[in-house]
C-alpha cells in the first residue's frame, strides 16, 4: 500500500471512530391533523407522498403507534414529557385565558416539567423547536427557551416567530419555511449532536395551498364541464397540502444526505391525531383526511382518533424495509425510548408513563409492558359513530372504552377487529372487569376538572 492510499485508509477509519463515537442526532417531523390511512405507504389511494414512503422503505412502519388524546396540545404534552397529558390538567387545546378556565386547565406546559429538549440539552445537544407550539402562547406563557431549546420559531408561542404567521397564505408555504430553518440549524450544529421538533401546521385547517401546489391533482376537482365553477374541490385542497409536506420533508433528507448526516440522525415521523371532521367549521372545505381502516377521527378515542402514522429510521440501527404489526407504541414512549437510544436517563423522580422501546425501535417485536388510557371531556364533531365513551385503555390486544357510569361499556380485541364494530363486552365480562377497575382507577388519579353535559354520548334525534 502506497503512503497515499495508507493515509486514505487512516483517515477514513478515524473518521467512522468519531461517527460511532458521536451520539446519534434527533429529528421528530410531526404532521398536525394527518390520517393514518394519509400517507402512501398507509395505504391512502391517491396522495402522493414519496419521500416519507422512501423513509419508510429505509426504516421501520409501525402500524400500532398511539398519540395519547385526540387534539394536539395535550398529545404535544406527551411526547414532550413521557407523561399522560390528563397528569398536566391538559385535556384539550390550549386556547384562550378564558376557554382554558372553563375547561379546567393552565394556560401552559409548566416548564419545571422534565422534558426530552432539556434532557438532551444538558446531554450536550444543541436543542430546536420550529414550527407548530401550541403549549401556551397567552402573555404570561413561557417561551419554548424556558424548555431547554437553544433555538425556536414558531407559530402558537411566546417565542421567536413568524410575522404573517397569521395571513391566509402563510400556511400553504409553512412547512417549507420550517424546513429552511431546520436546514439552516443543522448546517451551523453539524459538529455537535442535535436534536429537532419540526412540527408542521398541515394538514390542520384552514387549508389555503397555491395553485401550484393543486396542479398534480386537478382530476379531482369538479370536471371539465364546470372549468367556470369557482370552487375547488376538497380533495384537491387536502391532498396538496399532504404532498407539500412530504415535499418539504424530502428536502431536509437531501440536506442530510449532502452532509454526511443521514446514517447517524433518528428521523421520526408522526401526526399528533387523527384527521379533522369536515363539519368543523374552519375545514368545511378541506375536512377529507383519512383515519384508514379505523372507526373515529380527531377528538375521538376510537382508534381513527388516536392511531397515528409512526415511521422511524436510524441507519444500522432500526431495522429497514420492516413493518412492525405486533408492537404497540405510543406517544409517553418517545421520552424513554430516545433516552436510551442517545445514552441517559430521565431524572429517577419523573414518573414515566411510558416504557423505553428502544428494544422495539432496533427490531424486538413484542408486546408492551404497560396499558395505554386516554380520557376526552369534552364533545365529539361529526357521525355518531365516532363519538366515543370519555374513557379508554388499551392492554395487551384487548381496548376498552366506557363512560365511568357505565352508560356505555365496550370492549374491543384490536387485532382482529381494527375497525371497532364488534363489541364483546356483553361476551367476555371477565375480561372487562379487571380492565374496568384498572381505567376508573386511573382516572381518580388526574386533576378533577369540568366535563362537557355531551361527552362521552353518541345521541342521534331520531324522528318521534
Amino acid at each position: 500500500m502506497n503512503r497515499r492510499n495508507f493515509l486514505h485508509t487512516v483517515t477514513a477509519a478515524a473518521v467512522g471512530r468519531a461517527q460511532t463515537a458521536r451520539r446519534m442526532n434527533v429529528i421528530f417531523l410531526f404532521a398536525d391533523d394527518l390520517g393514518w390511512g394519509d400517507l402512501g405507504c398507509y395505504g391512502h389511494p391517491h396522495i402522493q407522498t414519496p419521500n416519507l414512503d422512501r423513509l419508510a422503505k429505509q426504516g421501520t412502519l409501525f402500524t400500532q403507534f398511539y398519540v395519547n388524546n385526540p387534539v394536539c396540545s395535550p398529545s404535544r404534552t406527551a411526547f414532550m414529557t413521557g407523561q399522560f397529558p390528563a397528569r398536566h390538567k391538559i385535556h384539550a387545546h390550549i386556547a384562550t385565558d378564558e376557554n382554558n378556565a372553563q375547561r379546567g386547565m393552565p394556560n401552559f406546559l409548566d416548564p419545571a416539567v422534565p422534558n426530552i429538549a432539556r434532557l438532551l440539552k444538558q446531554a450536550g445537544y444543541a436543542t430546536a423547536h420550529f414550527g407548530k407550539w401550541h403549549l401556551g402562547n397567552n402573555k404570561e406563557s413561557p417561551s419554548p427557551e424556558a424548555y431547554g431549546f437553544d433555538v425556536n420559531k414558531t407559530v402558537n408561542s411566546n417565542g421567536n416567530r413568524w410575522p404573517d404567521e397569521r395571513e391566509l397564505s402563510f400556511r400553504a408555504k409553512s412547512t417549507g419555511y420550517i424546513v429552511d430553518e431546520a436546514i439552516r440549524f443543522i448546517e451551523k450544529n453539524r459538529n455537535q449532536p442535535f436534536y429537532i421538533n419540526a412540527w408542521a401546521l398541515v394538514p390542520h385547517a384552514t387549508l389555503a395551498p397555491t395553485a401550484e401546489q393543486m396542479k398534480q391533482y386537478a382530476r379531482f376537482g369538479p370536471g371539465t364541464d364546470f372549468q367556470k365553477f369557482p370552487h375547488r374541490a376538497a380533495a384537491e385542497i387536502f391532498y396538496s397540502s399532504v404532498t407539500d409536506l412530504d415535499t418539504q420533508a424530502g428536502r431536509l433528507f437531501a440536506k442530510l444526505d449532502e452532509l454526511g448526516l443521514a446514517d447517524n440522525t433518528l428521523i421520526f415521523f408522526s401526526s399528533d391525531n387523527g384527521p379533522e371532521d369536515i363539519q368543523i367549521r374552519n375545514a368545511g372545505h378541506s375536512g377529507v383526511g383519512s383515519p384508514g381502516p379505523f372507526r373515529g377521527r380527531k377528538r375521538s378515542l376510537y382508534e381513527g382518533g388516536v392511531r397515528t402514522p409512526g415511521i422511524a429510521r436510524l441507519t444500522g440501527r432500526i431495522p429497514a424495509g420492516r413493518v412492525e404489526s405486533r408492537s404497540v407504541v405510543t406517544a409517553v414512549d418517545w421520552l424513554p425510548t430516545v433516552s436510551s437510544l442517545a445514552g441517559i436517563q430521565a431524572p429517577a423522580s419523573h414518573a414515566l408513563d411510558g416504557e423505553d422501546m428502544s428494544d422495539v425501535f432496533t427490531g424486538k417485536s413484542r408486546a408492551r409492558n404497560q396499558p395505554i388510557y386516554w380520557e376526552w371531556r369534552f364533545n365529539i364533531a361529526g357521525h355518531s359513530l365516532n363519538k366515543s365513551p370519555v374513557l379508554a385503555m388499551r392492554d395487551g390486544d384487548y381496548k376498552l372504552l366506557l363512560n365511568p357510569d357505565d352508560s356505555r361499556v365496550e370492549l374491543y380485541h384490536i387485532p382482529n377487529d381494527p375497525s371497532e364494530v364488534n363489541n364483546l363486552a356483553r361476551l367476555h365480562p371477565e375480561i372487562v372487569k379487571p380492565m374496568r377497575e384498572k381505567v376508573l382507577a386511573w382516572q381518580r388519579t388526574l386533576p378533577p376538572g369540568p366535563r362537557d353535559p355531551s361527552a362521552g354520548r353518541n345521541d342521534y334525534p331520531w324522528p318521534k
